[in-house]
This record gives C-alpha cells, structure tokens and sequence, in this order.
C-alpha cells in the first residue's frame, strides 16, 4: 500500500502493508518495531524505510497486549490543577524523566475533588498506562487497591495517600514554615500572621503546625487571632488578609501558607498601603516575586527534585513491584529578598 494525498483515502497503513512493501513476515516487522535482536542490518534498514513510506503508527496499546510485559510505555498523572505553576513545574520535571524512558506522560487535574481523582485514575487504567503518579485528594485512596491487584503501580507526590499504602514523595513543609518563623523572629517580629488552605489538606496541616511549633517556640504561644485557614483561592486569602491587618493591634509579618494565599494577601498588602511596613514570607515561589519592590522572600520548593523523585519511584517499582514503601522528603530553601528583612519597629 502507498501513501496516498487522496483525501477520499482514508485507511490507515497497518503492518501488513508493511511486511508486504519490505517484503518479510509480520513477526519480522513486529521485532523491528519492539527492537529486537535477529534481524540483519539490512532487513531492519528495508522495514524502517517502508513504515517511513507509509506513514504507519503502531496501536501502542494493541503492542502491549501481544507483548509478554503488558507494557504501553506510558504513565498517568493527576495533579490537582496544571494551571498551577507549582503543578505544571512537577508535572515537566515528571514528563522529563519519563521521556530519558521512553515513556509518556498522561496528565489529568482532579480540581481537588475525590470524585474527579477516581474517574481519572479509572480512565488511565482503561488506556493501560503502566503506573500512576497522583497528587491525592479527599481522605480514602483504598479504591486503588484494584488497581495494585492488576499490576498497576502507584506513587503519591507532594501529600501521602489515605487508607492506602505507596510510595511518595513531600516537601519539608513544618520545617519551612518553621523557618520563616524564626528568620521573622531574628528582625523583632512578634505578632504574625498565618494565611493557609484547607486542613484536610495534608500540606496545609503541616505548614500550619511548623508554623505553630516555631511559635510556640519562641513566644509561648500562637496567636489564634492572626490565623486564617481554609483559603481555597487568591480571592479568600485577599479578604482574610484585609481582615487581619484590620485588628487592633494588627500583625507585623505574615506567613503565607502557599502560592494562592501570597498573590491575595501582596494585592490585600497593596490596598492598604502598608506593603513596606509589613514583612511577608511566602512558601512557594511565584513568578516575578524577585522583581516586586519590596522583592518576595520566599520557602522554595525544590519541584524538579519532586517531579523526578516522584517518576524515579515508579520506575523502581516497575523494575521491582515486592520491594519495600519507600517515603523521600526533598528539603525546602529560605530566599531572603526584601518583604523577609523588614525589621518590626518599621
């Protein structure tokens, strides 16, 4: 079968047009195509310049299922939304290490709903991914047993899973939050304020409770009354900032418990004209953070560390499903710009 520009021609070359225009077996073809050893330089030559021809695409899928290892070479991923810079970092660190495999990347965001993570993983499984990583939501991963029992592997990223047991990757986030706590300390700070998301959130917990222990700490105790939680979006975090630094007295310095919470409280900061006067750490870094006057002091999270330490797991457990849980924690780093050296008596 030659290729054709006719538009009215609309079947696809398969192997056997393949194996007929290089002039050998399917089985020839099929070795050549999964690279295998047995076929002379020549033949391999002739095959590759036939499918180059006929612009034929192998059925991934169709190949795992005649291979003896199942495999499709590809991967899904669920994040909980890829518009995210945090997200979108992991989810190319990820597709970077997969690609030096061989591999593809599926990649779906769950929008933080349990309902939308099990559907996601329930299409991946139907496309034959060989492994799932997932940035979990909501308080029971037990469903994926179903998928461990066939052979599907799976390693949790930025948050362990609930009610069932793998592989995962974190971030330092009690012992960031708790750095930027006594970094504000060290300039005087004594009254600070803490902006973070929901408490079902396993990251949000945590950076929640560093931030309280470093409070406690250094000043007995933590002051309730400069705490907000619960703050999905930047819209939330801008209200409650605007809250806040409306008590009597107000805060000197604010943590902010990610990247969602720092662009509401910078924009809540500006309105009310005391951006300069108040010192803010953020966890996460956000784009342009160094070029804001005063420049963003931030917790950076190492994403490409997550993202491959993520990928590099699943790999290890498709090379050996018995092995033990393993649980890798990528350590955070303080930036000091400007917004973290404003000392309280400003």
């Amino acid at each position: 079968m030659a290729r054709t520009d006719d538009p009215s021609d609309r079947r696809a070359p398969t192997i056997k047009d393949v194996a007929l225009l290089a002039e050998v077996g399917i089985k020839t073809v099929s070795r050549v195509l999964n690279d295998e050893p047995g076929v002379r330089p020549e033949t391999r030559d002739r095959i590759l310049k036939a499918v180059e021809s006929l612009g034929y695409r192998r059925n991934e899928i169709a190949s795992s299922i005649r291979r003896r290892d199942r495999r499709t070479a590809s991967i899904g991923l669920i994040v909980e939304d890829l518009a995210n810079p945090f997200a979108s970092s992991v989810t190319r660190a990820i597709q970077d290490f997969a690609a030096a495999r061989s591999h593809l990347v599926l990649v779906g965001s769950s929008d933080g709903d349990p309902a939308r993570e099990r559907t996601l993983v329930q299409e991946f499984g139907s496309r034959l991914v060989d492994g799932l990583i997932i940035v979990p939501s909501g308080a029971d991963q037990s469903y994926l047993d179903y998928e461990r029992a066939h052979g599907v592997p799976v390693v949790f990223v930025d948050r362990p899973g609930k009610r069932f047991k793998a592989d995962t990757v974190v971030s330092e986030n009690a012992g960031g939050t708790a750095e930027a706590v006594r970094h504000l300390a060290a300039r005087g700070h004594e009254r600070i304020a803490f902006l973070g998301d929901r408490q079902s959130v396993y990251t949000a917990a945590q950076r929640l409770a560093g931030f309280k222990s470093a409070m406690e700490a250094l000043h007995g105790t933590a002051d309730k009354r400069y705490i907000r939680t619960g703050l999905r979006d930047s819209r939330q975090a801008h209200d409650a900032a605007v809250e806040v630094f409306g008590l009597d007295p107000a805060p000197t310095a604010l943590v902010c418990g990610n990247n969602l919470a720092t662009i509401g409280a910078v924009h809540a900061l500006q309105e009310l004209g005391i951006r300069d006067r108040v010192a803010c750490i953020a966890f996460d870094d956000i784009e342009l953070a160094d070029l804001l006057r005063p420049a963003l002091t931030v917790i950076a999270q190492d994403t490409a560390a997550l993202g491959a330490g993520a990928a590099r797991l699943l790999f290890d457990r498709l090379d050996e499903p018995g092995a033990p849980f393993r649980r890798t924690t990528v350590p955070v780093r303080l930036v000091p710009r400007e917004s973290g050296e404003i000392p309280a008596s400003a």
